[in-house]
């Protein structure tokens, strides 16, 4: 199974060496080509700028590089010809070759764009990592859906992908679920209760008080808010994992963050760091603000008195004007210490690639953690971030607010009730992560070719119907003559399937899954469906031995389209 960019990226290396081999192009080294596909369609099917990238190094003209390149091209049965325009190489797919795709993506059925690149290699990507405090909001999805797909994506390259969930059950935040939960308990109960300032106010407390006295009665009247937050927690985890399980998502491994504190990996990383020499302790700030960053540390006298927090000289690790604290006066480490030991133990766990999924909001503890574990001797560069804008759900125009604490929210569950999981999914992966998310329910509900999720399955259906109809009227595609598939429409359509592949990797190398989402739509949907219209199969002027070579052609595209359904986590439907 071919990628063509790649492989035209070592022949045209191959085809520079033999070129200075027989004297036609200087020596020099040779850099990696560029191969992309032209915007313009009567360029050719892929494109490489390569001539005018050698210019400076070869002293040549970038027409005489690229006429020498192609005099020394090696043979490729997937090329139909070569041509030189104004600097650029231009390539195009021999029609025999394509037409061959179409047996070839068949045999394959939906191990189909299934490689083994990265065979042996372990990755992990971590997603959603939302406290247990309540439901999965829609403000969470994004990110999941993203780690998902791209676990996805990296298992087609050969990844072993392992999903993990990170999450805290200490600290405020559970303190104030355990009290919430106590008090509507009470209430339920008639017995006085006063419910915490900042306590959580979504109707899923009640719920959860509910279940409580429905399996205990009263004999939690009067219990400490820890039993409740225990209680909450456990069943808060069952709504998240359904939740998530309703969109396909599920989860190898749930990391609790306070595991790191039990096993001493916290304080051996701030012992290590200071070992290091970049750890130190100053004056406590007045605000608890302040703890983000601070004056430079001369400005500041250690040894004035009172309390003082461990800080980190960041200043020293990045390019940064002020340091940053790793423990408060108190004890209480801030976020950067835990976050940093969690990585940590992600790559004595051996992982080859590890990728976090995170909003916008955690940029800069993101550059910290990476660079603290670099500054301890930690191969950093197995850490990705990816950093997604926030997600906003709109109706008729109108910006739905969410608050989980206020209890003002839309959950995913809601959210898949109202559009189905298909629309949930796509529409999270579909802008890239830099752009925001405005969720629009209207267009999710609809059943037309508005809505891209309607117009990419349909697709699927538009083949998986043929095939019936095929079967009902005992029209066998087997023996099909695919050298018969020459109009430009069933052409450029296998042009497209045979992209998947490329899409893969190109979304792997990059770290962007949403690319296969903008492709399904606007390329591989929106080249099949003309292309069905125009051209039948199962037609009456149809020739029997055409139909056949048509049929196998719908069949691979079928399966094209299936594969990348579920690359997506999406389902195939075959009627709609």
């Amino acid at each position: 199974m071919i990628r063509i960019p790649r492989d035209l990226a070592g022949k045209i290396k191959q085809a520079i060496q033999r070129a200075q081999e027989a004297g036609a192009l200087p020596e020099f080294d040779i850099p990696e080509p560029s191969v992309a596909r032209p915007r313009q369609a009567d360029h050719g099917d892929y494109a490489t700028p390569v001539a005018m990238q050698l210019a400076r190094l070869a002293r040549m003209k970038p027409d005489d590089i690229a006429q020498a390149i192609i005099d020394h091209f090696p043979e490729a049965d997937y090329i139909g010809s070569i041509e030189r325009v104004g600097g650029f190489i231009n390539f195009r797919l021999a029609d025999r070759w394509l037409q061959q795709q179409v047996d070839a993506i068949l045999a394959a059925g939906d191990s189909y764009a299934q490689f083994d690149d990265f065979a042996g290699k372990r990755a992990q990507v971590e997603c959603v990592s939302a406290n247990p405090t309540g439901p999965i909001t829609v403000g969470r999805v994004r990110g999941g859906v993203m780690g998902d797909t791209l676990a996805r994506l990296l298992r087609a390259v050969g990844y072993d992908v392992e999903m993990e969930y990170y999450f805290n059950n200490a600290g405020r935040q559970m303190r104030l679920l355990g009290e919430s939960v106590r008090a509507r308990y009470r209430e339920r109960l008639g017995l006085e209760a006063e419910f915490p300032a900042d306590g959580y106010r979504g109707e899923y407390i009640y719920d959860i008080a509910d279940e409580l006295i429905a399996e205990r009665g009263d004999e939690l009247a009067n219990a400490g808010w820890e039993v409740f937050k225990e209680a909450a927690e456990a069943r808060i985890f069952e709504m998240i994992r359904a939740s998530l399980g309703r969109i396909g998502i599920t989860f190898d491994v749930f990391f609790n963050e306070m595991s790191l504190y039990e096993d001493g990996s916290v304080w051996r990383t701030l012992d290590a760091l200071r070992e290091k020499g970049l750890v130190y302790e100053a004056p406590t700030p007045e605000r608890d603000e302040d703890y983000e960053e601070r004056p430079d540390e001369e400005e500041l006298d250690a040894a004035s008195g009172g309390a003082t927090a461990t800080w980190i000289r960041m200043r020293k690790l990045r390019n940064v004007k002020k340091d940053k604290a790793l423990v408060k006066s108190d004890g209480e480490p801030t976020y950067r210490l835990p976050d940093t030991a969690y990585h940590i133990n992600k790559l004595e766990r051996g992982f080859d690639l590890a990728i976090n999924i995170l909003g916008t909001d955690h940029i800069e503890e993101a550059k910290d953690v990476h660079a603290m574990v670099a500054a301890l001797g930690y191969p950093a560069d197995r850490i990705r971030v990816i950093l997604h804008q926030f997600v906003t759900l709109s109706e008729g125009g109108e910006t739905v607010r969410m608050s989980t604490r206020r209890g003002e929210f839309v959950t995913l569950d809601e959210l898949v009730d109202d559009v189905g999981p298909d629309a949930v999914r796509y529409f999270m992966l579909a802008r890239s992560p830099e752009s925001h998310m405005d969720f629009d329910l209207e267009l999710a509900r609809k059943q037309s070719n508005e809505n891209p999720v309607y117009y990419i399955q349909n697709a699927h259906v538009r083949c998986a119907s043929m095939m019936r109809v095929a079967a009902e009227r005992g029209v066998s595609m087997e023996g099909g003559d695919v050298s018969l598939l020459t109009s430009p429409a069933e052409l450029n359509l296998i042009r497209k399937l045979i992209e998947l592949p490329e899409i893969i990797e190109t979304c792997v190398q990059e770290l962007q899954p949403h690319r296969i989402a903008f492709w399904a739509h606007e390329e591989l949907a929106r080249t099949f469906h003309p292309t069905y219209d125009e051209v039948r199969a199962l037609h009456s002027d149809v020739p029997e031995d055409l139909a056949k070579a048509r049929l196998k052609l719908y069949a691979a595209a079928q399966i094209v389209f299936r594969r990348t359904l579920d690359l997506m986590g999406m389902s195939a439907p075959e009627q709609m």
